[in-house]
C-alpha cells in the first residue's frame, strides 16, 4: 500500500465532496496521518454523520459548507492549500439520464470552478475523479486508456468532459493534475439507503436482513470492483506523482472481474441469507462489462490495487454488521 513517507511532512488538503463515502474515507485517512484537511461539500448528497465522524477523529480537519458551483467558494476553500482531491460530484447513471442539466452544472461546471480556483491560488496538484463508465459499452477487456471513450450517459460524459479540463489545465496553464478513472468503488461508510446505491451495500442491506435483492438485466453484465483503500493509495499517490503524470488519466480498479450473479450469491453465502434475487429489466446506460487494465496506475504512480475483492468484500461485510 501507500508509502508513509509522502505524508512524513504536515500538508492541506482540501477533499471536495468530502462528506461522501469516497472523500470522508480519504479524510479520514490524512487525519489519521497527521495531515490538515478541508472538506468542502454542500450536504446534498453527503452525510451529517461523516463530518461528525471525521471532526471526532485526531487532527486538524475543517469543514467548509459550501457548493463547488459557486466559484468564490472554491476561491475560498482552496487558499492556502497544497492538494486537491475533487471528488465532488452527483453520481449514478440513471440519476443522470432524468436530470441533464443539474448534472452538467455540478459535475462540469462545479469541477471547472475548482481547477480554476486551483490555478488561481498555486495548488501543487488536483486529482480528479473521473470513471469507467467513459468507455462506454464496448466489447474489448481490459479498457486500456488508449481504447477511445464512448459516453452513454450524462454522468459519464461529464466525468470525461472534467478530464479535458483537467488536461487543458495542465498542458495549457502549467496546472498539475491528474484524472483517476474509478472502477466500481465499495467499502465502509457507503450508503446503502439512496435510491441510487451502489449495488455492494444494497444487497449487504437486504441479504443482512433476509430481503430480497433486485438485479437488472441477466445478472451476467461483469464488474470490477475497487475496495476504497485501493482507492486511497491511489488518491494520495497521485498526489505526490511527478511531472510526468500531468494531465494523464490512469485506470483505478483491481484487474479482476466478477459477475453481477457471482457477487450476489457470494454476498448472500458469506451472510446466509434467506433473501432471494429478483431480475428487473435492463436500465438505460448501464455498461455490460467492465474490467481494468491498471499497467498504466502502476507505472506512473507505483498503485498496487493489491485489496482483492475476496479482502475487500470481508472487510466491507464486517463494517456493516457492526454499524
Amino acid at each position: 500500500m501507500l508509502n508513509k513517507k509522502m505524508l512524513n511532512k504536515k500538508n492541506t488538503f482540501l477533499i471536495t465532496g468530502g462528506a461522501g463515502f469516497i472523500g470522508s474515507n480519504l479524510a479520514a485517512y490524512l487525519l489519521q496521518n497527521n495531515q490538515k484537511v478541508i472538506v468542502l461539500d454542500n450536504l446534498e448528497n453527503g452525510l451529517n454523520s461523516n463530518i461528525k465522524f471525521l471532526e471526532n477523529l485526531y487532527g486538524e480537519f475543517n469543514f467548509i459548507k459550501g457548493d463547488i458551483r459557486d466559484f468564490n467558494t472554491c476561491l475560498i476553500a482552496t487558499k492556502n492549500v497544497d492538494y486537491v482531491l475533487h471528488q465532488a460530484a452527483l453520481g449514478s447513471v440513471p440519476r443522470s439520464m432524468k436530470n441533464i442539466h443539474l448534472y452538467h452544472e455540478n459535475n462540469i461546471s462545479g469541477s471547472l470552478n475548482i481547477l480554476e480556483s486551483s490555478l488561481k491560488n498555486n495548488i501543487k496538484k488536483v486529482v480528479c475523479a473521473s470513471s469507467s463508465s467513459v468507455y462506454g459499452n464496448t466489447p474489448i477487456l481490459p479498457k486500456v486508456e488508449t481504447m477511445s471513450t464512448t459516453p452513454l450517459s450524462p454522468y459519464a460524459l461529464g466525468k470525461l468532459t472534467v478530464e479535458y479540463y483537467s488536461t487543458l489545465y495542465s498542458n495549457t496553464f502549467n496546472l498539475p493534475t491528474l484524472n483517476l478513472r474509478y472502477f466500481n468503488v465499495y467499502g465502509p461508510r457507503q450508503n446503502p439507503l439512496s435510491a441510487y446505491a451502489a449495488v455492494i451495500p444494497k444487497f449487504i442491506k437486504s441479504f443482512k436482513a433476509n430481503q430480497n435483492i433486485e438485479i437488472y438485466g441477466n445478472g451476467e453484465q461483469t464488474r470490477d470492483f475497487t475496495y476504497i483503500e485501493n482507492v486511497i493509495d491511489a488518491n494520495i499517490k497521485a498526489a505526490f506523482s511527478d511531472n510526468k503524470s500531468n494531465g494523464e488519466a490512469i485506470n483505478i480498479g483491481c484487474g479482476y472481474k466478477i459477475t453481477i450473479n457471482q457477487l450476489a450469491k457470494t454476498i448472500k453465502n458469506i451472510l446466509t441469507s434467506t433473501g432471494e434475487i429478483i431480475y428487473k429489466q435492463n436500465r438505460l446506460g448501464d455498461v455490460s462489462d467492465s474490467l481494468a487494465d491498471i499497467n498504466k496506475a502502476k507505472k506512473l504512480i507505483d498503485y498496487k490495487g493489491n485489496i482483492t475483492l475476496d479482502i475487500g468484500l470481508d472487510k466491507t461485510i464486517n463494517w456493516y454488521k457492526g454499524n
